[in-house]
């Protein structure tokens, strides 16, 4: 069995510290360019070279996508981009494209090249292809089971790594690769614009009734026939390390501090706990189940590990975000006055009661005693998003502490 790595995404700074202090092993990011979340807020190089050392200094790795299918008037830009990351010491970079990948290994070959699950990873002829080149780690498709996945780990070199996703949201396309945003609206969902159609609602119309719309399932609101649950693998933790899984991947790459560090804290405590041994991980269960509850989530789905999903994969009667929990902020830092720095998301009130959520997994119900501004001011509310405040609770916070309010 071997110990994976987990692999957490971030689409910020802010983000990407509250993945490495909630439990990641690893944090994946996007730059301003080539990556596949171009509607992410992604890293400038100064937010980049940053967050890399935040997360070096405490034992984190980072990864850099890097994975759109280029076109020709992109390869000049690409190596533009390694050049200046290679300053920076990334320690991997994610790739679909064998260009971008020739390029790679050309301007920063000691940056270690993963395969993305762009490139179409469903067996082990082609991660041996891959590590051949000099690829260190290979993402597997999510077709595949996790049989499949056992038969790849037998069939290619120790050394050469799989990476799977094992949480996240589920593209109704193979591997991700998928035409629709583009021909609807001209964004193309494999160079990072995608608009997710698979989330709209539809109708049928027959060939010769063209503007008679009929509802594909029988409810007045139309259906949502490309709506995918979102996958979920808590419950399958032990298979999941018996598999030869090197890297536990999460989706998430435009999801919320929140987000983040629910999923990075209750995989952390499975895959710990199942380490140490199979009774604890049975036992803590029902922890788990109700944290990972907590993130906003589409109602969840075990995708392909055990065999090909049906009907129940889908939902069809709605596109929206099962929400348990709203995301007040972080606490920046702790005056010698016991006042909670914040940059507010949400609208919270003097008097309210919220939870402090803490990387250890404790969860702390606290009442919000006084609010101020910047200037000492006192303020009932907080209407304002991303003003900063400072708050005073009848519960110790600290740095990095998580502050949300149950829904």
């Amino acid at each position: 069995m071997r110990k994976p790595e987990l692999l957490i995404p971030a689409s910020s700074l802010e983000v990407l510290k509250t993945a490495v202090i909630f439990g990641a092993d690893a944090v994946y990011i996007g730059g301003e360019a080539f990556g596949l979340r171009a509607k992410a807020k992604n890293f400038s190089m100064e937010e980049m070279k940053e967050g890399i050392e935040f997360a070096h200094e405490r034992g984190v790795k980072v990864y850099v996508t890097a994975n759109i299918l280029a076109h020709n008037y992109d390869l000049a830009g690409v190596e533009e981009y390694f050049k200046e990351l290679r300053e920076i010491h990334p320690d991997a970079l994610i790739i679909a494209d064998p260009g971008v990948f020739s390029i790679a290994k050309r301007v920063c070959p000691e940056i270690e090249r993963h395969i993305s699950t762009q490139a179409n990873n469903t067996n082990y002829e082609t991660y041996r292809f891959w590590y051949g080149l000099g690829a260190k780690r290979v993402v597997s498709a999510r077709e595949l089971s996790m049989e499949e996945i056992r038969q790849i780990r037998a069939n290619i070199p120790d050394e050469c790594e799989i990476e799977t996703f094992i949480h996240g949201a589920m593209c109704i396309s193979y591997s991700g690769r998928c035409l629709l945003s583009n021909y609807f609206t001209g964004r193309d969902a494999n160079r990072g614009a995608c608009t997710h159609p698979c989330r709209w609602k539809y109708a049928v119309v027959e060939e010769t009734r063209p503007g008679e719309y009929m509802p594909v399932y029988e409810n007045e609101r139309g259906t949502y026939i490309f709506n995918s649950k979102d996958l979920c693998m808590i419950e399958h933790i032990p298979e999941i390390l018996e598999s030869g899984i090197d890297s536990l991947k999460i989706e998430g790459r435009m999801k919320t501090a929140l987000y983040v560090a629910t999923v990075a804290r209750t995989y952390r405590k499975a895959i710990d706990d199942c380490l140490q041994s199979r009774e604890l991980y049975e036992k803590n269960m029902p922890w788990y189940l109700e944290q990972i509850s907590n993130c906003t989530y589409r109602q969840f789905t075990t995708g392909f590990f055990y065999g090909k999903p049906d009907e129940n994969a889908q939902i069809y009667d709605s596109n929206t975000y099962v929400k348990e929990y709203t995301y007040l902020g972080i606490v920046g830092e702790v005056t010698d006055e016991g006042l909670c720095r914040i940059e507010q998301r949400n609208k919270f009130s003097e008097g309210e009661e919220i939870e402090i959520m803490k990387p250890d997994g404790e969860n702390i119900t606290t009442k919000v005693l006084q609010i101020l501004n910047e200037d000492g001011e006192t303020q009932e509310s907080a209407p304002h998003p991303k003003q900063v405040l400072y708050i005073r609770l009848d519960q110790r916070a600290d740095h990095y502490d998580i502050l949300r309010r149950q829904e």
